[in-house]
């Protein structure tokens, strides 16, 4: 009697457990949980993998909100050894379609429009920019 009800703890327990750690793996916080209203217009990655990976972003917000720019900078895919750009710019404004590799990420004629750059270095160094281009 007294093993039936240690099993039927030690089940509820194991299936309490198993919920619990399911819940923490499907709702995650992601870049939709974030208020300043982020929306990817561009994305490039280069295309072989011979040198480090590089990403480049262009995105539109609603607010700058420093901080959410820089959690959702770190949303974003980066690889040891590669390095990772993401260029805001307010909604409404003019913005890249495309983008390249490289220092100089997209035409000029759009460097008045952004508002910020997250980057995410080789090392793994952060850095926010307001108004980079300026």
């Amino acid at each position: 009697m007294r093993n039936k009800k240690i099993n039927i703890f030690l089940g509820i327990l194991v299936f309490v457990l198993v919920i619990w750690m399911l819940k923490g793996t499907f709702f995650q916080p992601g870049a939709g949980d974030l208020k300043a209203g982020f929306k990817e217009v561009a994305h490039y990655r280069n295309e072989n993998n011979t040198g480090p990976v590089q990403y480049v972003f262009a995105v539109t917000v609603k607010d700058t909100i420093w901080s959410e720019m820089e959690t959702y900078g770190n949303y974003k895919p980066h690889h040891k050894g590669g390095n990772t750009k993401v260029y805001y710019f307010l909604e409404g404004s003019a913005v890249p379609t495309d983008l390249t590799p490289g220092s100089v990420n997209f035409d000029t004629k759009f460097n008045g429009n952004c508002v910020g750059l997250y980057e995410k270095s080789a090392m793994g160094n952060i850095s926010i920019t307001k108004r980079p281009f300026k």
